[in-house]
């Protein structure tokens, strides 16, 4: 069965009150409409999805460009009939489209659908013998919503026979608790046949999808519904209240997946974890760490509280202690971490190293089995396997103009409060006295002294109190 999707994503959301298209903001780590598109993956390929963008087409479009899916822009904006019908000529066959062909509506900024419930609305209407089946759900207060008006069986499994608009109801209808989600599954052929017999509102001028479930009907076709329980499932982001809402839910299910597939978080209520991150089993998680982007750990490792990890792959049996950030970098299985250590900008930790507390790695590989323990900036470096950093070291690697690198080889020793002023590089087995600034090259087995000689001067303290008195 071919199904065919159609998500709509070309709306402004003035009740957002911002300058970004609504379906940009984020909730969980991932833009409104990357949810949705997550969701749709599972019923079809991307090559079979299309998003319609309007405002701000092009930052939609290029977010959206990796995952592979169509676009199809409505200029100007006119009502989300009209919306479908610029995908006509991307979807539309000369040759006539199948009756078991689908197409499924969807929406850029109802990021909590689940793909579960996109599958049940695939069966519902493959099975039914309907032209269409759309979702429904109940409210306690509906306002704002268009509702649905089924036959006597009821609001599950139920004949549609009208939807109306909020702005068009009487009171009557207005006190009907069945909503319309907007989320429609078409036979893709009899959508395209009548889709053209939409009449655009007389008050707004815009074509509406709604008008479809009338229409269908009056050619004696049935459309049906299918009830959600969970009105949760369904919402639709149209401030930023409802957008903290999402964000709550989606990592309250994230949080939830993670415990079931074997990790352990103390205090879930207190962790940021967004939608793409993944953790191996027997992995702790301590309270308010924060994990973002595309973050990957491994099994038993342990991310200490406080920890911020963004973007950073971590193996094995990693140990992050409390307090530590890092962004945009790889660890490597049994190393340890902090706390308050910050790793930044592509760095690489290999195996069994250990990064102690306020000390920060940029843009630097640090060798399997290397130290720095305490208090050190290690900037663009290259640093071999079994090295010992010691407190207070600096790579000088900015000259006001450039960035310059240091190589540290393998075994080298280089002692506290060392300045290497890049660009500099220190020999394999090589050791760098204390307090030494390093502006040569090292050969490898020598100890390198970089400092100016101690001078003491006996009675000196007395002499000065003397002229001062």
């Amino acid at each position: 069965m071919k199904t065919s999707v159609v998500i709509l994503a070309a709306g402004l959301g003035t009740r957002m009150r911002s300058k970004r298209a609504k379906v940009l903001h984020r909730a969980a780590g991932l833009a409104l409409v990357e949810h949705v598109v997550g969701a749709a993956r599972s019923l079809t390929a991307p090559e079979n999805m299309i998003v319609v963008t309007g405002y701000q087409a092009a930052e939609v479009e290029a977010l959206l460009q990796p995952a592979g899916v169509k676009f199809v822009r409505q200029e100007p904006p006119r009502g989300t009939g009209h919306a479908l019908e610029c995908c006509r000529a991307s979807l539309e066959r000369p040759e006539g489209l199948l009756a078991e062909e689908l197409l499924m509506v969807l929406y850029g900024d109802t990021p909590l659908l689940s793909a579960a419930t996109l599958e049940r609305l695939r069966e519902e209407q493959a099975h039914s013998g309907a032209a269409a089946t759309l979702i429904t759900t109940a409210l306690d207060d509906p306002s704002g919503y268009g509702r649905v008006i089924v036959d006597a069986h009821g609001p599950v499994e139920a004949i549609v026979e009208d939807i109306i608009e909020d702005r068009d109801c009487d009171a009557e209808q207005r006190s009907i608790g069945i909503i319309n989600s907007g989320i429609y599954c078409f036979r893709a052929d009899l959508l395209w046949h009548h889709l053209g017999e939409v009449q655009p509102n007389p008050v707004s001028g815009e074509y509406y999808l709604t008008d479809m479930a009338r229409i269908l009907t009056a050619h004696g076709h049935a459309v049906r519904a299918l009830h959600i329980e969970d009105p949760a499932e369904l919402l639709g982001i149209n401030t930023r209240v409802e957008l903290a809402d999402a964000d709550r839910i989606l990592r309250q299910r994230k949080t939830r997946e993670l415990m079931l597939s074997g990790v352990t978080i103390e205090r879930p209520e207190t962790v940021c974890i967004d939608a793409s991150v993944s953790a191996g089993a027997d992995t702790v998680i301590e309270p308010f760490t924060r994990l973002l982007g595309r973050t990957r750990i491994g099994e038993d490792c342990r991310i200490g509280a406080g920890a911020i990890l963004e973007n950073t792959e971590l193996a094995d049996r990693v140990i992050i202690r409390p307090y530590t950030v890092i962004a945009d970098s790889r660890i490597d299985a049994g190393a340890q971490i902090g706390p308050f250590a910050r790793l930044r900008m592509g760095v690489h930790a290999e195996a069994d190293t250990r990064i102690g507390n306020f000390v920060e790695l940029k843009n630097t590989r640090l060798g399997a089995g290397s130290k720095s323990q305490h208090l050190a900036y290690l900037g663009d470096a290259e640093i071999g396997a079994r090295s010992n950093i010691g407190a207070g070291t600096i790579t000088c690697n900015y000259d006001g103009a450039r960035k310059h690198g240091t190589t540290i080889g393998d075994g080298a020793f280089v002692g506290s409060n060392s300045t290497l002023v890049a660009p500099v590089e220190i020999g394999a087995d090589s050791y760098i006295a204390a307090g030494s600034v390093i502006t040569e090259e090292v050969p490898p087995g020598a100890l390198a002294l970089g400092r100016g000689r101690q001078v003491n001067k006996p009675g000196w303290v007395a002499k000065r109190r003397k002229k001062k008195s």
